[in-house]
Formats: structure tokens, sequence, C-alpha cells
């Protein structure tokens, strides 16, 4: 059950999907046919994940998207509601929900595709639809598994209303809009992220930083680039890029790593936290979910995150 009885607020605009998760020796080379381990269906995607991690973390948490009326999208409500998140805003769609086809690998590396499904129905009047529930947060998180005009509509109205605005620049395909970068204060993306909206080369914790300032003076005011276990470059509003080191465990299965770092993150600035707390507490709740196997319920809990130490 979340750990959310505080009066930290935060609205997460973005999917949810239905993760179908195939465990294998390796990942597949295209064109080739390999024998999984084991199949397991639950609850993801990234506004998903991201609800629940901000939630079991210690935020009070409202969900604005869209699911299918089928039934993965009850099972999706329903897994939402267990955790005690608020869907007021989450419409049905006629659309299928969202599924994520996913493959993990003994290194615990995966690769992911989605179809959007019902998440493609989130639209600007959508957004509109729920404005008092944005009115109602802390902090509003974003991410790119709806359509960008929606994303773009729900970054302008936090930032209208005030609000502290997250954004998780996932997936990213190239630049972003440079109207987008004012709207937002903090861009949080991955390495690959971090090459496709910067167009930089991003292999080292190096280019990183250089891929994080470079964001910055485009217009984002903070720009958190993730490396995993490298830790997390941060270029900071009036501070030089600092590198902040990742705790160090043995990795089972990342695939939501990055959604508990922006879930904790966020829960933590919503608290209160200085930067620097909410980024050392959203690395130790990412590395304790990398150490369990699947999306969300891989996802800690505040206190494991406070016993983690």
């Amino acid at each position: 059950m979340a750990s959310n009885e505080t009066g930290a607020r935060v609205t997460v605009v973005g999917s949810l999907n239905m993760d179908l998760v195939v465990r294998s020796p390796r990942l597949p080379q295209p064109g080739e046919t390999l024998a999984g381990r084991t199949f397991a269906q639950v609850a993801g995607g990234k506004g998903g994940n991201q609800a629940v991690a901000a939630a079991r973390l210690g935020a009070q948490v409202s969900m604005l998207g869209c699911v299918g009326a089928d039934a993965n999208g009850a099972q999706l409500r329903a897994g939402l509601e267990a955790e005690r998140i608020d869907c007021a805003a989450l419409e049905t769609g006629g659309a299928p929900s969202g599924v994520a086809l996913i493959v993990v690998d003994d290194a615990s590396q995966n690769t992911i595709v989605i179809v959007a499904g019902s998440n493609g129905e989130v639209t600007p009047a959508t957004i509109a639809r729920h404005e008092a529930t944005l009115a109602a947060a802390d902090v509003v998180i974003c991410q790119l598994e709806t359509p960008p005009e929606s994303v773009r509509a729900a970054l302008a109205t936090a930032r209208r209303l005030g609000k502290t605005v997250i954004l998780n620049p996932a997936p990213a395909t190239g630049p972003l809009p440079a109207d987008w970068l004012p709207l937002i204060d903090y861009l949080i993306p991955n390495e690959l992220e971090a090459a496709a909206l910067s167009g930089l080369t991003v292999d080292s914790p190096e280019d990183a930083a250089r891929a994080a300032a470079a964001l910055r003076a485009a217009g984002a005011r903070n720009v958190l680039v993730t490396l995993g276990a490298r830790g997390v470059h941060a270029a900071l509003e009036g501070a030089a890029v600092m590198r902040y080191d990742a705790p160090r465990v043995e990795a089972v299965d990342t695939t939501a790593a990055g959604d508990t770092f922006i879930g904790g993150f966020a829960a933590q600035l919503a608290q209160g936290a200085t930067v620097e707390a909410a980024i050392h507490f959203a690395q130790r709740a990412a590395a304790l979910s990398v150490t369990r196997a699947g999306a969300q319920p891989s996802i800690p809990t505040r206190s494991e995150v406070d016993a983690f130490g």
C-alpha cells in the first residue's frame, strides 16, 4: 500500500500500458526467434509507473490519462486505485488500452515496443477538462507517450498555474520544440534521450555533463541526465554541472528504474526537499527497484528507501 499520508500532491499526466514481459537469455537479433524462459503480464506505462512510484514514495497522487473500455483498462485502473491514487481524471476512451511488449535478458537489459492505444486519445481538451486536477498539485509530471500537442497543453497549463513542472522526455526521437523548454522546471532524460534532444553523442559521464549543460542553455531551467548505475549529471539553475553517484546494487531488471527515479524525485520536491536531497532519495529508490523483477511490482515504498539508507 502506498505511503501517501502527506500534504505533498503530485499529478501525473501520461500513459498507462499493460506490459507483456518475456525473460530470455539475450535480446533477439532482427529475424531471430528465441525461446523465452518466463512470461508475465503486469501494469506499466511511464505515466502509470511514475504515479505508483510517487504514491509509494510519499505523495498524494492524481492520474490524468486514458484507458480502454477493456479488461486491461479495468485492471490498470484498479491497480492505481489500490495504491490510493486519485483516478477522477483517468478517462475511458474508445481504443483498446495501451500495451508494451518487453524482453528482458540475463544482463538485465531490455527492449520495449509500445502500442499507444487509448493513450493516443489524451487530447488538449482532455487536459482542459481536468485543469482542477492540475491546479491541486504541487508538482506535475509529463512524459512523451501521449500525443505531443497534449503534452504541450499540460506543460503550459501547469506553468500558468505556477506548478513545479517535470518532463521525462521518453521516448525522445529528436529535439523538443523550442517553446516547450521555458515551460519545464526539471527536464530528466536518460543518456539516449539526452543525445536525441541535444544532438550530442552521449557515451560517457563527461558527454552527459555536456548534454545537460547544452539543454539548460537551450532553455530548460534544470536538467538531470540519468545514467543508471553511472549516476546522475545535473545542470541546475545557477550552478555548475554536478555528478551524483548511484548506490551499488546487483541488478535483476532495470525496466522501471527511470520511472522510479522520476516518481521519487517528484514526491520529494512536493514535500519541500532540496533538489540535491531529492536526487539522492530518487537514486536510492531506483537502485532498490532494479533488484526486483517487473515494472510496478519493483517500485519500493518510502519506508524501504529510508531503511536502505
